[in-house]
């Protein structure tokens, strides 16, 4: 699904002088070069805060500590996310609200958001899911009319671009009161291992956020609220600054492989493409079909038989799951669980591999 060494290979020489550089320096933690990393994706993504931190997971839940939320207080969040959404609220002593999705876009059902909302909701997390955002004027529109925090889960639309009904484009993860992301390997912006960023506009909520992750200190040994130690290394801001620089080529890469597949299964009613938020740029994290009147594990084993590579994000609904059972209805989500299948989308897929994807597919159904 990822040719991450393919990836190494085109930037390697860039990537090992930036990996040597921090070698010779020394400064392993907390070393210029991941407030440099900062400053640069501070820039790219045209937010006035980028605070980086140790993984997608704890960019989360810095946010939400970050917020002064209690427990008890409640977090919509859609259904069909990676558990880490949900999870961090509830670690919080926070209680997940689940709500379903769009069964076209995959994004938060604006709709089932606004009816959820009771006297102890205090924030929503919309997840911009697979590469594209949900529709955040709708969302803040109905935040600020109820005085909630948004907090947009960016961890797999980094770079993705969405226009404002006032004609203004902003990033996904700066337009709530706070972004989240992860630089996991397999995300479109990946270190080498773990690393995750928070993103603000809100000077005081990056005072406060940025504090959190170095053990609630401002001053050393003067902790000033509880706190956590979660921090990018060093080694990996050199590399994530390095790979920041082509994410954009790395983005038009993944749309070309989209078009394709798009060319290629637009006929065939069995196979679902999927479709673009009309104001919003699509950076395809997965290029997620669904497929209808089709066996999709049975596709997906025949794809594995024959070297194809393909996943399913996610197989089992929040609300199904043993840590988060919950009483609710959630049919979309229920139905995506069964029907969605993910191709292989990385910047490094060849034409030739993407006609393999492609023909063994069709060679299944004919």
């Amino acid at each position: 699904m990822v040719d991450l060494k393919g990836q190494y290979q085109k930037i390697k020489h860039e990537v090992d002088d930036a990996i040597q550089g921090v070698i010779d320096s020394t400064s392993f933690i907390n070393g210029p070069k991941v407030q440099e990393f900062a400053k640069n994706l501070e820039n790219y993504l045209d937010v006035k805060h980028v605070i980086p931190c140790a993984n997608g997971t704890d960019a989360l839940q810095v946010a939400l500590m970050a917020l002064g939320l209690k427990p008890g207080d409640e977090v919509i969040v859609p259904c069909f996310t990676y558990v880490a959404t949900a999870e961090v609220i509830a670690l919080l002593g926070l209680t997940p609200v689940l709500v379903d999705v769009d069964p076209d876009t995959f994004q938060i059902d604006i709709h089932q958001f606004k009816s959820a909302i009771t006297a102890d909701t205090k924030a929503v997390v919309p997840v911009h899911l697979f590469g594209q955002c949900s529709d955040m004027d709708a969302i803040m529109e109905i935040a600020d009319e109820q005085g909630l925090f948004v907090i947009e889960d960016t961890a797999q639309a980094i770079g993705a671009k969405i226009t404002m009904k006032d004609g203004v484009q902003r990033s996904a993860g700066c337009i709530g009161h706070f972004g989240t992301t992860s630089f996991f390997p397999s995300k479109n912006l990946g270190c080498y291992g773990d690393g995750g960023a928070i993103l603000t506009n809100d000077s005081e909520l990056a005072a406060k956020a940025k504090m959190i992750c170095n053990h609630g200190q401002k001053k050393k040994y003067y902790h000033s609220v509880i706190g956590v130690n979660s921090r990018l290394d060093t080694l990996q801001a050199a590399i994530l600054d390095v790979k920041l620089k082509h994410l954009d080529s790395y983005s038009d890469a993944r749309r070309k492989v989209a078009a394709r597949y798009d060319e290629a299964f637009k006929n065939d009613p069995r196979f679902i493409t999927p479709k673009r938020v009309e104001n919003s740029t699509h950076v395809f994290h997965q290029y997620t079909l669904k497929l209808n009147g089709v066996d999709r594990d049975a596709v997906k084993a025949y794809l594995a038989e024959n070297g194809v590579p393909s996943m399913v994000y996610y197989p089992v609904p929040l609300n199904e799951q043993e840590a988060f059972k919950t009483v609710g209805n959630f049919p979309v989500t229920v139905d995506l669980c069964k029907q969605v299948l993910s191709l292989p989308i990385c910047t490094e897929l060849s034409e030739e591999n993407q006609n393999t994807v492609i023909q063994t597919i069709l060679k299944f159904i004919k």
